[in-house]
């Protein structure tokens, strides 16, 4: 395995380097050099050579050294609210670990989970899923979801370094954001295609015209396929030996104290629509709370030991890659070579609708998920015209296109999850490219069944 990730980041190399000099694609000399270190970077992240932060570092240091985008777009991603989403998960995750609470909730939660590993798993997806109808962030989501799933694998039994204990993590990282693509305002590339739809082009989504589309496919089916993958790649048991009582350690007023604060921060998220509040800062202002040391939520100690700045570094540089990308132009570029590229026709509406889906999913790559409706919005019109279907349509199959992940890096919340659960990003890997195909080979039919079910096209 190891010899085949040198081989791709060689390739990469000998890819950039010829970009680099012939600057394909009608590129100039700046986007072709910026394309090359944008194969590098994917290529670091794909591979896992090296571990992500440094990959991020090569990118920070070798846009602003070459002189390719200045200091403060480079670093605009530590601005962003999805950054302090990150830290507020870390603080809250580490909260609920230190007081207890996250081993007070998974106890709670063991007669129902645990008959079998299986209902473990298939459980947490469904509280996951859950969650998504109430909170719009999957960051948050994961905060709230990651302590209490891994104190319940330390209750069953599942031990640090077993597969079960892997698959459990693995189900709460995906399970708090894929299916959430399927609800309107739960996910930022939801978010994000919504606001740059209406400003550029006057279209306006219903929350249950969008729900009724995309969630009996990309919400219900694809979970259920999710579970077994992960029962299939992470197998685990739960032992009859692990089904006695525990005891749950910490304060219980302390505990009742941060339920309560969580449940205020969970009726804010709930009601942005409301509010106005970014979700980030009421992250934010959620965490300045739980650190007073006097409170003795988040000590300092524990806050040094809980907040990983390799991870912030590495969802940095992702977000900085797509913004990059789009800034340069080279977005455009990309997408518009593959729009060249796929065989659109009026009347040929299965491999319209496959195209378009694909053509997301092939942006996003070079992009991640959020720059995905930037680069692809502006020319909805042009796919309209060149497949027949109606501007909404053509805007929905984004939708289809940024849910559906081939690397893990192209999707922040996942590599945060795993981090706030202590577990490598790799196994993720196995999750995704497994779900890639069915996905391909066998969702996306039936999408597209659906969809002609509702007269879409």
């Amino acid at each position: 395995m190891t010899r085949l990730r040198e081989i791709i980041f060689a390739l990469a190399l000998v890819l950039a380097a010829w970009a680099a000099v012939a600057q394909p694609a009608a590129m100039t000399a700046d986007q072709a050099l910026t394309f090359g270190i944008m194969l590098i970077t994917l290529s670091l992240w794909g591979t896992g050579l090296v571990p992500g932060y440094v990959a991020s570092t090569f990118l920070f240091a070798a846009l602003i050294l070459t002189g390719l985008a200045p200091p403060q777009q480079v670093f605009a991603s530590f601005a962003s609210s999805a950054i302090w989403l990150v830290v507020a998960g870390f603080v809250i995750g580490a909260a609920i670990t230190h007081s207890g609470l996250g081993a007070r909730l998974g106890a709670l939660a063991r007669p129902h989970l645990s008959k079998s590993y299986a209902a473990l798993i298939g459980g947490l997806m469904v509280l996951g899923m859950a969650l998504g109808f109430v909170m719009p962030s999957s960051l948050g989501r994961a905060a709230v979801l990651v302590p209490v799933g891994m104190a319940l694998a330390d209750a069953l039994g599942l031990a640090k370094g077993s597969p079960g204990r892997t698959g459990v993590a693995v189900i709460i990282a995906i399970g708090t954001n894929m299916p959430s693509f399927a609800i309107l305002p739960s996910n930022i590339p939801n978010v994000i295609l919504s606001g740059v739809a209406e400003q550029s082009l006057g279209a306006h989504f219903s929350y249950a015209d969008y729900l009724l589309l995309h969630y009996p496919v990309l919400g219900l089916l694809k979970s259920a396929v999710i579970v077994a993958l992960v029962l299939a790649f992470f197998p685990g048991r739960v032992a009859a030996g692990d089904m006695t009582p525990v005891t749950v350690p910490g304060s219980a007023r302390r505990q009742l104290m941060l339920l309560a604060v969580l449940l205020g921060v969970l009726a804010l998220w709930s009601t942005d629509r409301v509010h106005g509040i970014n979700a980030a800062w009421i992250g934010l202002g959620a965490s300045l709370l739980l650190m007073v040391p006097q409170l003795g939520f988040v000590p300092p100690p524990v806050f040094r030991s809980a907040v990983d700045f390799s991870m912030l570094l590495f969802v940095a540089g992702a977000l900085t890659l797509g913004a990059v990308a789009n800034a340069s132009g080279l977005g455009a570029i990309i997408a518009g070579k593959l729009f060249a590229a796929l065989p659109f026709a009026p009347g040929r509406d299965f491999v319209n609708f496959i195209s378009l889906s694909l053509l997301g999913t092939s942006t996003s790559v070079f992009t991640t998920m959020a720059g995905v409706p930037a680069v692809l919005t502006p020319l909805a019109p042009e796919l309209s015209q060149a497949t027949g279907f109606s501007l909404n349509a053509v805007l929905m199959t984004q939708v289809i296109g940024f849910s559906t992940v081939v690397f893990p890096y192209q999707v922040g919340p996942l590599i945060v999850a795993m981090g706030l659960a202590g577990e490598s990003t790799r196994p993720l890997l196995k999750v995704t490219l497994a779900l890639f195909a069915i996905t391909v080979l066998v969702l996306l039919p039936l999408d597209f069944l659906w969809w002609r079910v509702l007269g879409v096209i």
